[in-house]
């Protein structure tokens, strides 16, 4: 029993971790459970879905993805605006300083005049000068002299006023913008969330199944793809005007560029990122989103299309593409879907814009 006390008494203490170690280890831990979770989430994550299921899924998340496109859209274009305009307001506090410091040297002269004469009383210099005249001469001009630094004063009060204003504006500014890019990254963040849950739910099924799903949603868009002799024949509806044409032959031309949410080309597009850059190419500047291009010029009824014209889609206004005739658009579907030709009958019609 004694020795067993003293083999128990030798055996070394286990050492707990602690400090950097203590964090590394825990880091694993922590690691290896959230990899267990999400290997056990995939495992039975939707086990009873069919392919069908997991196609209307993934349609929806890409509807989704698009929503929060057009929000990030919008979200960008708001920040861009307030950060330009706390710019503006900096370089306009900034210039007004440098006046400022310039009338306040002014005063500064003034004032080392003033403390030099100030010495003797005006009495005294009257007596003391060999030329009255010239005295009181000088006296009336040092009284408007005292009369412009009146004013000079006034001026340097009404100058600090004006810039603690313009402070507080780029203060207030620089709130809003501060909010605008924590909007802009939640919608960001939004998109790419979709956008991943998307692919996972893809990885799913089968290579055929997947191929089988690209065939549906190629048929479900129109089915043209990227080859413009498949949809109306180019030029074959003559468009209102030279500007429409020339938005209609950009659109064209951009056949078979990827979509990529947030793009604006020249090499990708999102839907209304393609449509702006249309209509850029032909002189007209369009506001960035689905739900503000809807606005931006006259709206006509479904019957009226003519090339050139915007169409918009479901209840919320989150897809648009550019009319070419024929009941037929050009548009940036969605991810892994280029930019092509298809029937307007594809998705819900929400209206249709003429911009010129």
């Amino acid at each position: 029993m004694a020795a067993d006390r003293k083999a128990a008494h030798r055996k070394p203490k286990q050492r707990l971790f602690t400090g950097p170690a203590a964090r590394t280890a825990a880091t694993l831990a922590l690691a290896g459970a959230a990899t267990a979770t999400a290997l056990d989430g995939a495992a039975q994550a939707d086990p009873g879905l069919t392919p069908a299921q997991v196609e209307a899924k993934v349609d929806r998340l890409y509807h989704d993805a698009e929503v929060a496109t057009e929000k990030y859209n919008g979200a960008k274009e708001e920040a861009a605006a307030s950060e330009k305009s706390l710019d503006a307001l900096r370089d306009e506090a900034a210039r007004r300083t440098e006046r400022l410091n310039a009338a306040r040297d002014t005063l500064g002269s003034y004032a080392t005049a003033q403390y030099r004469s100030a010495g003797i009383d005006p009495a005294v210099r009257l007596a003391l000068s060999s030329d009255p005249d010239e005295y009181l001469e000088r006296a009336s001009y040092e009284d408007r002299a005292g009369d412009r630094q009146a004013g000079a004063v006034n001026g340097v009060r009404r100058q600090i006023s004006d810039i603690a204003q313009l402070r507080a504006r780029a203060e207030d500014e620089r709130a809003v913008l501060a909010s605008r890019r924590a909007e802009l990254k939640k919608h960001k963040d939004a998109v790419r969330t979709k956008l991943a849950d998307a692919r996972k739910l893809l990885a799913t099924l089968t290579a055929e199944q997947r191929a089988g799903y690209e065939r549906s949603a190629d048929a479900a868009h129109g089915g043209s793809g990227v080859r413009a002799d498949r949809g109306i024949p180019r030029g074959s509806v003559a468009a209102p005007n030279a500007r429409a044409a020339q938005a209609v032959d950009f659109a064209y031309g951009a056949l078979g560029k990827p979509y990529v949410w947030g793009a604006t080309g020249p090499a990708s597009f999102d839907c209304s990122g393609l449509t702006q850059a249309a209509w850029r190419a032909a002189g007209v500047s369009l506001p960035r989103t689905t739900y503000t291009q809807i606005n931006a010029g006259q709206r006509v009824s479904r019957s009226e299309l003519a090339p050139g014209d915007l169409v918009f889609f479901y209840s919320g206004v989150t897809h648009v593409g550019l009319y070419i005739g024929g009941g037929q658009m050009i548009h940036a579907p969605r991810p892994g879907a280029p930019v092509r030709i298809a029937p307007i009958s594809e998705m819900p019609f929400a209206g249709a814009t003429r911009v010129a």
